[in-house]
């Protein structure tokens, strides 16, 4: 099925009322993509319940249908075993990826940000943003007061350092660490021709949950970078997610009501990672907030562009449905 028109994803605007909010946030989980994805796995929408039980509901029913991960033993995303769907089925979703906003990048919707935020992920990923983030800065696309790269100290696999490219014209650039955050600053350093902090500040003792880092770069002409490691707010039973690094930023720099941010992730990634945004930084501390995903097209020099199966988008539909399951129940 095709010609789904795009369904939007909630207004990170720090006027935005509570009750648009929440209008947001449930009419993207009741839009005709996401009710034809859950027909197409037996099961019919429920129209009448309050929009916590529905999202409660899709949590409950993602969970059994569409939890990759979870049947592959909780492990990272690139290493669940690939979930062959019948044909039409992921054709489907496909299409109702791109109209939930998890497909095909998007332009950025403004020029000036106090902050730009760029996320950490895989390994290639990390190289990949960071080099985007440069470009944009660097076409005059985006207008950046600071800009920041958000990770942790999420041991490196194996197999993202065999998928790490870094383009030829930087090849004296290595990595220095073996953690998610040694491949932001690596990124960093490749994108934005930075090879030396002029701060760095780390915490005490051996690397675990509640380990964190700050390394300041000045490189010239361009805004001031930061390359950032976040501590879990749970150290006891997880490592830090994506909320956590938003949380690190804004308690390291104190963003100002009002202050626009631009957070840059993979298009698969937006709707969930937008909804933590708004959760944590608009909620939080008032900021508007954008989010966008890269274009790899734009990019060269990083390797081929890995294909995602239409699994892949179940997996994060289902991470976009419990983070908007979150916001609404901060926003009661």
């Amino acid at each position: 099925m095709s010609g789904y028109q795009p369904v939007p994803l909630p207004s990170g605007a720090g006027a935005t009322s509570r009750d648009d909010l929440v209008a947001g946030l449930t009419g993207w989980a009741r839009s005709r993509p996401l009710r034809d994805l859950v027909a197409a796995f037996g099961a019919e929408l429920p129209d009448r319940l309050a929009p916590a039980k529905l999202l409660g509901w899709l949590d409950d029913f993602s969970a059994r249908h569409w939890d990759f991960r979870s049947r592959n033993g909780a492990v990272e995303r690139d290493e669940v075993v690939e979930t062959a769907l019948d044909p039409a089925v992921a054709e489907l979703v496909r299409s109702a990826a791109g109209a939930l906003g998890l497909a095909g990048p998007r332009p950025v919707p403004g020029r000036r940000y106090d902050h730009l935020l760029v996320l950490g992920g895989l390994a290639r990923s990390c190289l990949q943003r960071t080099a985007y983030a440069a470009r944009l800065v660097d076409t005059g696309a985006v207008e950046a007061g600071e800009i920041a790269a958000l990770g942790s100290f999420r041991p490196l696999r194996p197999a993202e350092l065999h998928r790490l490219h870094v383009p030829a014209d930087r090849h004296r650039m290595r990595l220095d660490g073996g953690y998610e955050v040694d491949a932001m600053d690596l990124g960093i350093r490749a994108a934005f021709g930075c090879p030396t902090a002029v701060e760095q500040r780390r915490s005490a003792g051996g690397i675990d949950h509640r380990s964190w880092s700050v390394a300041v770069y000045r490189p010239p002409g361009r805004p001031v970078v930061r390359v950032l490691a976040a501590p879990s707010t749970e150290p006891a039973t997880r490592r830090a997610h994506t909320s956590d690094t938003y949380h690190f930023w804004a308690a390291e720099l104190g963003p100002s009501a009002g202050d626009r941010v631009l957070v840059l992730t993979s298009q698969i990634y937006v709707p969930f990672q937008h909804c933590d945004a708004i959760r944590t930084l608009t909620l939080g501390y008032g900021c508007q907030v954008d989010t966008v995903g890269l274009d790899p097209a734009a990019l060269s020099g990083y390797g081929p562009a890995e294909p995602l199966g239409a699994d892949r988008y179940l997996q994060e539909i289902r991470s976009a449905i419990r983070s908007i399951g979150n916001l609404l129940s901060v926003l009661g």
